[in-house]
């Protein structure tokens, strides 16, 4: 059974530029648009302030973020949680890319990519514990 996702499935999935906003209010907690903006610049994404102001104003309306409006500054946070937006854009990945089977994903990935002994070692926990939950 696939875990729900309330708060993501109401705003929707973001795009790759409101996944780069979320990111940084994530990171960084409450912001104005100045500190997302000179952020996602330092990030090399390359953005004009006006272009982050309009996607953040954007996602305000979408529910993605709330907004401030009590001082000069607007300072925005994201309204909908990391971790239930990632899960919700991973099932919706696993879905589309391998037929809704996490273990397509996890053997794709682990043989795509060199894994360090740790890895696999906090993996076989992780299995472990899984495993222990059944």
């Amino acid at each position: 059974m696939k875990a729900q996702h309330p708060e993501s499935e109401q705003a929707g999935v973001p795009t790759k530029a409101e996944m780069d906003v979320l990111q940084v209010l994530w990171d960084c907690g409450p912001s104005t648009v100045r500190f997302v903006n000179d952020t996602l610049n330092a990030q090399k994404k390359a953005v004009q302030y006006t272009s982050t102001l309009k996607q953040m104003q954007v996602m305000v309306e979408k529910g993605m973020l709330l907004r401030d409006e009590s001082s000069m500054k607007h300072i925005y946070t994201a309204a909908i949680e990391e971790q239930a937006t990632k899960g919700l854009m991973l099932d919706k990945f696993v879905d589309t890319l391998y037929k809704g089977s996490p273990s397509n994903l996890v053997m794709q990935l682990l043989g795509n990519k060199k894994t360090s002994q740790a890895e696999l070692d906090a993996i076989r926990a992780l299995l472990d514990q899984h495993k222990d939950e059944l």
